[in-house]
């Protein structure tokens, strides 16, 4: 199964680039501008996990948080708030009408994808898995821990997240230019040629054997399928 996530975001270019990190990590992802229609929608649909900002035209993100907070059918339903406000009272007042969590706009990408990941894993354990295994390799998201073969791998914090967004999606081929964005986030400007600097440094930890990394001339890099079907 493949986790269901909402956005009701009303600024176009934060919902798409909300939209592009979710879909990236295997998401099936659903947008909605408005708070009204967000109500109208969730009525037909209930994802596995809300994105939900503050300000919203139509009905509010926190109005509309807590209505659903008082419908059986959306009662537990995992949110995540979004918002511009970072006051402590703010943040009190958006968790008291049950958002899970809060974020405060501009965000760090990668740790949004972290929260998703995290609030997930409790809700509905069965859709995040917390290790990932292809052939000889398995990484474990939670102790950030990656073995060979049962040998543990010694991989900076970079190159986790390098290989932990590859093996998500085994055989799709990112450029460079995803892989910023998937692994540094946005809002961290980084030149394309430091995605090949931490590859080669990858490719170094993963040590001797087959290279599960391959590069797409033109292109960019791919998690090789073939290493993910050898025993």
């Amino acid at each position: 199964m493949t986790p269901r996530v909402m956005i009701v975001e009303d600024e176009e270019p934060l919902s798409l680039m909300l939209r592009y990190n979710l879909e990236s990590e295997g998401y099936q992802v659903d947008t909605v501008e408005r708070g009204d229609e967000a109500e109208t929608r969730l009525r037909e649909m209930v994802p596995d996990l809300l994105l939900l900002d503050w300000m919203l035209p139509g009905v509010s993100g926190i109005e509309l948080c807590r209505r659903l907070r008082s419908q059986e059918a959306t009662r537990t339903l995992p949110i995540i708030m979004l918002t511009a406000r970072g006051e402590e009272s703010e943040r009190v007042r958006g968790l008291g009408t049950g958002a899970d969590d809060y974020v405060v706009k501009p965000f760090s990408v990668p740790e949004l994808m972290a929260r998703v990941r995290a609030i997930l894993r409790r809700s509905r354990p069965e859709l995040i898995a917390s290790v990932l295994r292809a052939g000889e390799l398995e990484l474990d998201r939670e102790t950030h821990r990656v073995r060979r073969r049962g040998r543990e791998l010694q991989l900076g914090p970079t190159e986790f997240r390098l290989l932990e967004f590859l093996m998500q999606s085994p055989g799709r081929v990112y450029t460079r230019a995803q892989m910023l964005d998937g692994v540094w986030g946005r809002d961290v400007y980084v030149d394309e040629r430091t995605v090949d600097v931490h590859v080669g440094r990858l490719r170094k930890a993963l040590g001797h054997g087959r290279d599960p990394i391959r590069t797409v001339r033109g292109s960019g890099y791919s998690f090789d399928e073939s290493f993910a079907e050898v025993g």
